[in-house]
């Protein structure tokens, strides 16, 4: 094989070891740019192993994934937090009816903190959610004001097994309306 060609030999591909002929000279600037282009997405990757503070638990509804990422990204935390998904949110968390979600939900949390460094779990709630629906009963929900209790019924019972749990973490409880805006439930 010529000396100016990358060849292949086990894992590894060889450079060309003849720089100093105008095809081994491109070859090389080549790999060169290549590993430039790449070079950001690497760094990317390696900053995003270092941590994060936030973890956020929000339910699963297609209708808002959309909302939670943009409500995410105005708060700055684009890419900046570790993101558990159950039906329901807080009362997927919670529910008797699925208690390996819970479970999930709580080795989400351990290994968050472990990995990642959380410093504070974000738990999003949403109107409307059918897992509401589906364990509570639709006369949980029928009305504005039934909601928003039984949405702020979950959101402190969760708050308050995490800091049961977790003292040191910070806990921020929120419910969206399916519009994407977001009102702060007080965890009293």
């Amino acid at each position: 094989m010529p000396k100016d060609h990358i060849h292949h030999t086990g894992d590894c591909l060889h450079a060309p070891t003849d720089t100093h002929s105008r095809r081994g000279f491109l070859t090389l600037a080549t790999l060169s740019a290549g590993v430039a282009l790449l070079a950001p997405a690497v760094a990317k990757r390696a900053e995003a192993a270092g941590g994060t503070d936030i973890l956020l638990l929000s339910c699963m509804d297609y209708r808002l994934m959309d909302e939670v990422a943009a409500y995410m990204q105005k708060r700055g935390l684009k890419d900046k937090y570790d993101h558990v998904i159950l039906a329901g949110a807080s009362l997927g968390a919670l529910t008797s009816a699925k208690p390996a979600w819970g479970q999930a939900f709580w080795e989400h949390v351990d290994v968050a903190k472990q990995l990642h460094h959380i410093k504070k779990i974000i738990v999003l709630d949403h109107r409307d959610c059918g897992a509401y629906k589906v364990f509570l009963g639709a006369d949980a929900v029928s009305d504005p004001n039934k909601e928003t209790a039984a949405h702020a019924e979950q959101l402190r019972a969760l708050h308050s097994q995490i800091k049961a749990k977790h003292p040191e973490l910070a806990v921020e409880l929120l419910l969206m309306d399916l519009k994407g805006g977001v009102a702060e439930i007080n965890p009293a």
